[in-house]
């Protein structure tokens, strides 16, 4: 016998001499050896205990910390394609971003629930998100960045492109009432202000409007979801991707993130497959 061999099997003689000696082939001695080299790793390593965080979870925390709540904000309901009222001033048939807003979601989102079907238009599908809100700042004027938009925008120097683009739109928010979350867009600015970081980023509150001092508006379709009224009290705070999980929002619209990585994918796919040669053109 060799000697590695001759002394693990003393070991086990030694460990199991309590009990009746028991022939010990091949494939038992392994088993025991691993047996005995696990309770002695259990002895003498420490045991660490489990957490019940991830990085996932970690992550949200950062996060949250990044982009606090803002708690009990005034929310009015705004769509696109709505006209001008007393209370509301400014048409939406153009957002701050598109000035063919109709045109490019593909109709008007009526907002009565019995032109709806779920959480879209009866008419059409849109080409774009059904679930978008709007926030009382625009961080492009005249075509031209604005110049606190560097030094305020938490995520400006991860996503800025070019001079006079956007880095607010189409950035997801989610939206919290009685409980319940919806995820959505930033698509528009208001109501009633373009100018108001200083409550968008940071820590005031909106200012006084015509509507008792409302400081965001949300789509029909965030509406229909969390089951608010035309004007009701919500949370909200800004996520990153990667926090949003898959719901009705993640369904529709060439400006959502979720349907372009869709898109991509096929695309990906597409490129891959190998496509067989065609018999006419193959060589011997």
């Amino acid at each position: 016998m060799r000697p590695a061999k001759l002394l693990l099997t003393l070991i086990l003689a030694f460990c199991f001499c309590g009990g009746a000696a028991e022939p010990v082939g091949a494939a038992t001695f392994e088993e025991q050896a691993l047996r005995l080299r696990e309770s002695v790793l259990l002895r003498v390593e420490p045991r660490i205990p489990r957490t019940t965080s991830s990085k996932s979870a970690a992550a949200r925390a950062g996060n949250s910390r990044r982009y606090p709540w803002k708690n009990n904000i005034m929310t009015t309901v705004f769509w696109i394609g709505e006209t001008p009222t007393q209370n509301n001033p400014v048409p939406n048939t153009k957002s701050s971003w598109d000035q063919q807003w109709v045109r490019s979601y593909g109709g008007f989102d009526d907002p009565d629930p019995r032109g709806r079907r779920g959480y879209i238009p009866a008419r059409f599908i849109p080409r774009q998100n059904p679930f978008y809100i709007a926030l009382p700042y625009n961080d492009v004027t005249r075509g031209k960045t604005k110049q606190e938009a560097p030094r305020v925008i938490p995520w400006f120097r991860e996503t800025f492109v070019k001079q006079g683009q956007s880095v607010c739109k189409g950035r997801w928010v989610v939206v919290r009432h009685r409980g319940r979350e919806a995820y959505a867009q930033w698509e528009d600015c208001g109501p009633f202000r373009t100018d108001h970081w200083q409550y968008v980023f940071g820590n005031q509150r909106p200012l006084p409007n015509l509507n008792q001092g409302a400081g965001l508006d949300v789509s029909p379709a965030v509406r229909d979801y969390l089951g608010m009224r035309g004007k009701d009290v919500a949370d909200w705070r800004f996520v990153e991707f990667s926090e949003v999980p898959r719901g009705p929002w993640a369904q529709y619209g060439d400006n959502n993130t979720f349907v372009q990585q869709r898109r991509r994918g096929d695309v990906r796919f597409a490129e891959g497959r190998t496509r067989p040669q065609d018999p006419a053109v193959r060589r011997n």
